[in-house]
Parts: C-alpha cells; structure tokens; sequence
C-alpha cells in the first residue's frame, strides 16, 4: 500500500482498517523541475495499491501517480491497483464543443500505460467514463453513508433534491433509501463556474430539501439551485455531496447562506481546514473493504447490496 501526496491522511485510515502499514514513498524534483517517485517498499510479484485522489493541483497529483505506477511496474509487481477516490477528469467525458479533447478518456489511457491493472474509485461524473479505462474498474458509491447520516431522523417534511436531470438518477436511488420523494432542478451549464436553473421539477412547496449532488467545486450550481427552491416555497435545505472539494469562493459563499442548515461531505478529498461546521462522512473502511475483496478473489458487487440495484449482484430468481 503506498500514497501519493495528494490526501495520505485517507490512505493511513483506508491502511488502519486492513491492518496492513502504509509502505513509503520518496517523491522529489530535479533541479529542472521534472517529478521523481521512489517506492520505499519491495514490490516484487505482490499485490500494489497505490492512493492518489485527482485533486488541486490536479496535474501535480496526476503526474505523482503515474510516476508510482511506473515506479511498481519496473518493480515488477504482479498487479498495480490505482486506488483514484476522486477521478477528477471525469467531467470530461463528452464532446459537446468543437475539437475538444477528451480528458477522462485521455487520462485513462495514460493510467493503462503507465502500467495500471485495476482502477478503483467513487461516484464518476458520469457512467459512460467507466468505458475509457481498457483494465478492470471497480466504482464504488458514497450513496448509502451519505443516507446513514440522516437516518434516525424525523424527515417527514423533506424532500431529496438533484441540481440537475441527469444526477436524477442517483436522487432516486438516495430519495428510496430514506423513503421520500424526490425532484430535480432544470439545469443549463453556460461556463465551468456559470448555470443557470430556470425550474425545479417536483413539489418542493412547504417541504426542508435534501440536496444530493456528486461534486461540489465552486458551489455555484448549489447556490442557483437553493434560489429556486426558496422561490418554489421550500423552507431551509441540507446539502450532501461525495466530493466536496469546495473550490474558490465555495467555502465562503455555502458556510454563511442563511437557507443552508447543513453541508455534508466524504472524505474522498482533503476537507477544507477553514470550514469546522462541515460534516464529514468517511469512505475509506468502505475502500478498504473493497481492497480486501479484490485482493482475495471475492465479489466487489457485494458492496452494493441494499445501496445500489444496477451494480448489487442478482438475486436467484434475477439470474435467469
């Protein structure tokens, strides 16, 4: 087991829960500049899982972990395990400009290249991104911790709220765990940091929103969205992500909005040291688990059982 630089506070709990040590890793520069990584740990014909999220700065941490991979690989390893909690690239899936690049596809084929066997992460922006990789992916979902944090609690009055249609999906599979209904916002993207929300799809009126969302970087989406829901009559929201990387004025702009009671988000990224009120669910016993699986044999799908019906295996009248 090693980690990059990228959040080794993860990697030391996901390495806690398995009761294995976290090996180490000697990352350095040369004068001009160029990454070099040393593994401190034999890898000869073991098992190597490496722990890097794609988080700011982003290329640094891409490039650490190619660098660790390449490093297990001429180490001959037998098999090298990215362990990505966060696949930042994913929102690059699509080409919905003209010659545009690619990047969740491009940045898989660096990872295979570079000698990556298996991938194992979390909540990818969107399904289709589980295609580029040409090795194994095993995609694991924060759903189900992210419904334990509410449960035990009266939510007779709530209602879970996607920003958009197309995380609608998930909303539903969340809004049956806590057994409420659910609604979603219209969403238009007109830049990175920039949509716009005209509707919100649903009964909101009189009801406290659950907002579920994979990602929140400058928040923006979220702030548009809760300006519809007040004008749509809710009274007060919880907002809950997997990733809450809470860039630029993110913090700022959701731990002062007087509509917000809650914020809460996984550890798949680092947490913002100046934000104490925000919630922190862990998902690293949830990896380890899965690390565990892999490396014996057994089904990951397990995993899913109860969370998340399109990956959870088929029952015995499903099989046929």
């Amino acid at each position: 087991m090693f980690s990059g630089s990228a959040h080794k506070a993860f990697a030391e709990e996901i390495c806690e829960n398995l009761s294995v040590p976290l090996s180490g890793t000697h990352l350095s520069r040369f004068s001009n500049d160029c990454l070099q990584a040393q593994l401190l740990a034999n890898c000869r014909r073991r098992d190597v899982y490496i722990i890097q999220p794609l988080v700011p700065p982003t290329q640094e941490h891409l490039v650490e972990l190619l660098m660790m991979v390449d490093a297990a690989r001429g180490a001959s390893a037998d098999s090298i395990t990215a362990v990505i909690p966060h696949y930042a690239y994913a929102r690059s899936d699509k080409k919905d400009k003209s010659r545009i690049s690619l990047g969740g596809r491009l940045v898989a084929d660096l990872l295979n290249t570079a000698g990556v066997t298996r991938v194992l992460t979390m909540n990818l922006h969107a399904p289709q991104v589980h295609g580029f990789f040409s090795c194994p992916v095993d995609h694991l979902t924060a759903i189900g911790e992210l419904a334990n944090h509410y449960r035990g609690r009266d939510l007779s009055n709530h209602i879970v709220v996607s920003p958009d249609l197309g995380n609608a999906k998930q909303a539903t599979v969340f809004s049956r765990l806590l057994n409420l209904p659910v609604a979603a916002g219209s969403k238009q993207r007109l830049a990175d940091d920039r949509v716009v929300i005209d509707s919100i799809v649903g009964d909101v009126d009189g009801k406290k929103a659950i907002v579920l969302d994979d990602e929140i970087a400058t928040g923006g989406s979220i702030i548009e969205l809760l300006e519809r829901l007040e004008e749509f009559g809710a009274t007060g929201a919880s907002v809950a992500t997997t990733h809450g990387l809470f860039t630029g004025r993110a913090v700022e702009r959701l731990s002062n909005h007087p509509f917000i009671e809650e914020v809460v988000a996984t550890n798949t990224v680092p947490p913002p040291k100046d934000w104490p009120q925000l919630v922190t669910r862990s998902v690293a016993p949830l990896f380890a688990d899965a690390i565990r699986r892999i490396h014996e044999g057994r089904s990951v799908s397990k995993l899913f059982k109860g969370v998340d019906p399109t990956h959870a295996p088929p029952t015995p009248e499903g099989l046929f």
